[in-house]
């Protein structure tokens, strides 16, 4: 285990964490808000000095392998919530730092989930830091890292793929460090072109540049207490294609920009990405109309919410834990699958989904022609074995980190679909679930213990969680 090489690494994540508390600083001198702009001062001197400290103490030796990567990722996410969990305390606004804890974790890993009661009542400096956090952890730090800091050869491919959300993660050109800066800039972009168009709205700027971030990164903190229920069906209706388009394969928009539209189109992915919304629409539309919904208002809902929750957003334009049972199934079901690999969204992904469905297709003819060959392919190319393996294995340990989350948080003794969703809102990093939990609802009843266990899962859900498990297996540490 190269250590020297860890310290660098997250010394350079401190002297970021310092740069990510100007900008809350800025909005707190704006709204002459001095107390809470002086505490952001004085973390960003705290962090910046720890991370030149650390990035002193690197070593001749600066390349890694996937077990440093792996670790080096995920000990970045926690370090940047602790941290970043420091001025929620200090400002007053949630004087429980497990509660502040919970909160900035929810925001890095675009869960959104939260156990505020009346967010209302933040100030802007902290508002804006909630909804700036999602934005960081939508691309990811290390991927930021990536773009301006150069690492020792292949070497930093091992940091992209513990980081990137996806069964398999290339690059879009040569140098890592190149690819790295195409995505940032290709989400930062479509930022811009998001706050344009809320502002267009009617919607003031404060407000515009949180809720772009919160879809940007797809982790949904809202500045209000009822989301987004209260905003024009205009506004609604840009934040439903917002999220949507951040939970495409950012490689499809890439592809677009370089003019090779017919290789964006035919990755099989984003066309099944669309399919499954498309379906989920008509099927909730048609349940909620049986039911006497009027089709006007559900249809402004529904694309809202199908879109919120299968990019794995989590904003609210309505209660669907009100909707019919057939509805709430179906909005569960969609945690689940999440949104394209390579995208700001969360979940399972659908390319997984897809190599899933894939293998069952290929076992079931196997068992009708066994002497047949066949073989698995996405976009016309063979899948890996070991891209088919390495989905097997995260299923397999997804399975597990769920059920014992699930038995863990029972202790408390809430309704099993209360736990239920609280572990699907949190693994998959959507935000709300259902009953205590819903849209509604929050997640302050559970104890601490209970929300050391989400938080776990929350950073388990963004990185993949195998850098996560990786940090409590023994042999990662041995040298």
């Amino acid at each position: 285990m190269n250590y020297s090489i860890i310290l660098y690494i997250l010394g350079w994540v401190l002297n970021l964490q310092g740069v990510f508390m100007l900008p809350p600083c800025l909005v707190g001198l704006i709204y002459k808000e001095y107390h809470d702009a002086l505490v952001y001062v004085i973390i960003s001197v705290c962090c910046t000095v720890v991370g030149i400290l650390l990035r002193r103490m690197k070593s001749k030796n600066s390349t890694f392998y996937a077990r440093e990567g792996f670790v080096a990722v995920a000990l970045s996410w926690i370090i940047l919530s602790m941290t970043g969990a420091i001025p929620f305390v200090l400002n007053g606004d949630i004087p429980s730092y497990v509660d502040a804890l919970f909160e900035i974790i929810s925001g890095y890993t675009t869960t959104g989930s939260s156990i505020l009661t009346n967010v209302e009542g933040l100030s802007h400096a902290n508002l804006f830091f909630r909804s700036f956090s999602h934005w960081i952890g939508g691309m990811g730090v290390l991927v930021f890292i990536l773009a301006i800091l150069p690492m020792t050869g292949g070497s930093t491919m091992n940091l992209l793929k513990a980081e990137s959300p996806g069964p398999s993660v290339g690059k879009l050109v040569p140098k890592m460090r190149q690819t790295a800066f195409i995505l940032y800039t290709i989400y930062f972009v479509m930022t811009i072109i998001t706050i344009i168009f809320l502002l267009f709205g009617g919607m003031p700027l404060f407000e515009s540049i949180c809720h772009a971030f919160g879809a940007a990164g797809t982790g949904g903190f809202g500045i209000k207490n009822d989301s987004i229920a209260s905003y024009s069906p205009y506004l609604q209706t840009v934040l439903t294609v917002s999220m949507f388009l951040f939970g495409v394969n950012f490689t499809f928009f890439y592809y677009i920009l370089i003019r090779r539209v017919k290789d964006a189109f035919k990755m099989e992915e984003v066309r099944w990405y669309v399919g499954i919304y498309v379906m989920a629409v008509i099927l909730l539309m048609s349940n909620l109309l049986y039911h006497g919904y009027a089709f006007g208002e559900s249809l402004l809902h529904v694309t809202f919410q199908v879109a919120s929750i299968m990019t794995t957003t989590g904003y609210a334009t309505t209660d669907f834990n009100l909707w019919p049972e057939f509805s709430r199934g179906l909005m569960v079901c969609l945690m689940f699958i999440g949104a394209c690999a390579g995208s700001t969204g969360g979940g399972i992904k659908v390319s997984r989904i897809m190599i899933y469905l894939k293998q069952v297709g290929k076992e079931l003819m196997q068992q009708i022609h066994p002497r047949r060959v066949h073989v698995l392919k996405m976009d016309g190319k063979e899948i890996p074995h070991a891209t088919a393996h390495s989905c097997n294995v995260l299923l397999m340990t997804y399975v597990v980190v769920f059920i014992a989350s699930y038995l863990l948080i029972s202790l408390d003794g809430f309704d099993t679909t209360t736990n239920f969703t609280a572990i699907a809102a949190t693994l998959n990093n959507i935000g709300p679930g259902l009953n205590m939990v819903g849209a509604t609802g929050n997640f302050s009843a559970f104890s601490n213990f209970s929300k050391f266990v989400l938080m776990f899962d929350m950073l388990a859900g963004r990185l993949e969680i195998i850098p996560m498990v990786l940090l409590f297996y023994p042999s990662t540490w041995k040298k």
